[in-house]
């Protein structure tokens, strides 16, 4: 009999994962001039060591989450952490900006294996009363790696050179895996035995791969609207393959049948969709219409991250408490309206109001997201806890092209083009009013899908 694993180190483990690898998303960021100067990388080259990455990840979420429901959580992460590691490592030496690119997207698949099976593990080792508290610790860390990432990144490029961040990988994702090693005793499969979905993965890959094209070139021409399409075709295939196929890589049936889980999930697409592209228009504001220098920007901009990360394990107990899609959608409904009051910004709002705006944000999300996965995650039986943290995270990435689709679509249709400078300060601000009260009506459907969900949220948080 094997022994017990222990709760703490797991979840210690799981919250080293959930900082480490926004931590490097956001401390690659810093580091992307840097890297420019060293290989003479043109703007594209340098866009695609972001992009890779999220390429990578956003092709294999729904794959790991399956494979770990399959082979086993446990390993998956194990061999997951090893690799995002090993492959950090192998990038600290690159020689030229291909090589670079290309372990990126390696190291996404690395990524990709961590967080399909993460939320699925804490699900796993706590008990329904302390799942709440444990699931907002773990999501409180993804907040604190992106608020750490362009602070500390910044310091280590400063210091060191750019080479510094994916050192730091090492030591960390090393004592990551061997706690697991150490820790982790359990292994959990309840899928073992079906075949892996294949087909499912050589559709979905692809069509992922075109969404991400598309929507990153909008702007330039009617191919990238094809790609759209082509896009959404090959997903609508995805969906009716999935349908029939005996073991599906997306059990489609869940979102089918499982109100709670299908409503928890668009509610969680409408959110992401209406709140990533706040930091974009706000690192825009500070610098060109308030003309704060970049640092100064990002001091300001990290109060949002650091209220999330403070207040979802208080948010993620609370949903232990209280029935957790009553607090999803006050989180919701206060996104709502800060978006709908930072839609009012003008070139001579103080920056009181700016702060006081991310702290309304920052509240407003740590109240919908951890008690939202709690209520994602507690709808499903054992077996599709992989798929249920898959999707999850898969939500999370389409939300953010979504809300990059829509930003670049009222950019072309207002600002034409054109860069963001004193001359074109109208337009851009503008151009912020109009997307941002777009997003508050993203909001506001999302309370419609959270509110539709919460009679029926109660019974399955506590299965």
């Amino acid at each position: 009999m094997s022994q017990p694993s222990s709760r703490g180190a797991i979840l210690f483990a799981v919250c080293m994962a959930h900082f480490l690898m926004p931590f490097m998303m956001s401390a690659v960021g810093v580091a992307l001039p840097d890297m420019g100067r060293e290989f003479s990388a043109s703007a594209m080259q340098l866009g695609l060591v972001e992009t890779s990455y999220v390429l990578s990840a956003s092709i294999f979420l729904l794959a790991m989450g399956r494979f770990g429901d399959i082979h086993g959580r446990r390993k998956i992460f194990q061999w997951g952490i090893l690799a995002f590691t090993t492959v950090g490592g192998l990038i600290s030496q690159v020689g030229s900006i291909e090589m670079l690119i290309g372990l990126r997207f390696l190291q996404g698949l690395g990524g990709a294996m961590v967080m399909a099976t993460t939320f699925a593990i804490v699900v796993a080792v706590f008990p329904a009363n302390e799942r709440g508290k444990a699931l907002g610790i773990a999501v409180a860390s993804v907040y604190a790696g992106i608020s750490c990432g362009p602070f500390f990144g910044g310091m280590l490029v400063a210091a060191f050179g750019w080479r510094a961040i994916f050192y730091l990988v090492i030591p960390l994702g090393l004592l990551t895996w061997l706690i697991t090693r150490l820790k982790m005793h359990q292994e959990w499969a309840e899928a073992a035995g079906e075949p892996f979905d294949w087909r499912g993965l050589l559709v979905y890959g692809p069509s992922i791969l075109l969404l991400l094209l598309g929507a990153s070139n909008l702007s330039k021409g009617w191919w990238a609207w094809g790609l759209l399409l082509a896009s959404n075709l090959g997903i609508g295939l995805f969906f009716w393959l999935e349908s029939r196929t005996e073991y599906p890589l997306l059990n489609v049936e869940l979102l089918r049948n499982n109100r709670v889980f299908a409503l928890s999930n668009l509610a969680a697409l409408f959110n992401y969709a209406a709140t990533f592209g706040v930091t974009f228009f706000l690192s825009l504001y500070l610098q060109y219409v308030k003309g704060m220098g970049p640092h100064q920007a990002g001091t300001v901009l990290i109060v949002q991250p650091l209220v999330q990360a403070l207040f979802s394990p208080f948010c993620g107990r609370l949903s232990d408490r209280v029935p957790a899609g009553l607090i999803a959608t006050g989180g919701m409904t206060l996104c709502a309206v800060g978006l709908a009051v930072a839609a009012t910004l003008s070139a001579d709002s103080s920056l009181l109001k700016v702060v006081l705006l991310l702290l309304l944000l920052g509240a407003g999300f740590a109240l919908f997201s951890s008690p939202n996965v709690n209520i994602i995650m507690s709808s499903v039986e054992p077996r599709y806890l992989g798929i249920a943290s898959g999707l999850n995270s898969s939500v999370r990435t389409l939300g953010m092209m979504t809300s990059m689709v829509i930003i670049t679509l009222i950019f072309s249709y207002l600002m034409q083009g054109q860069p963001v400078t004193l001359e074109t300060q109208a337009d851009f601000l503008a151009s912020m009013r109009l997307a941002l009260l777009v997003f508050s009506g993203l909001c506001v459907i999302g309370i419609g899908c959270s509110l539709g969900r919460v009679k029926h949220s109660d019974s399955a948080a506590l299965r």
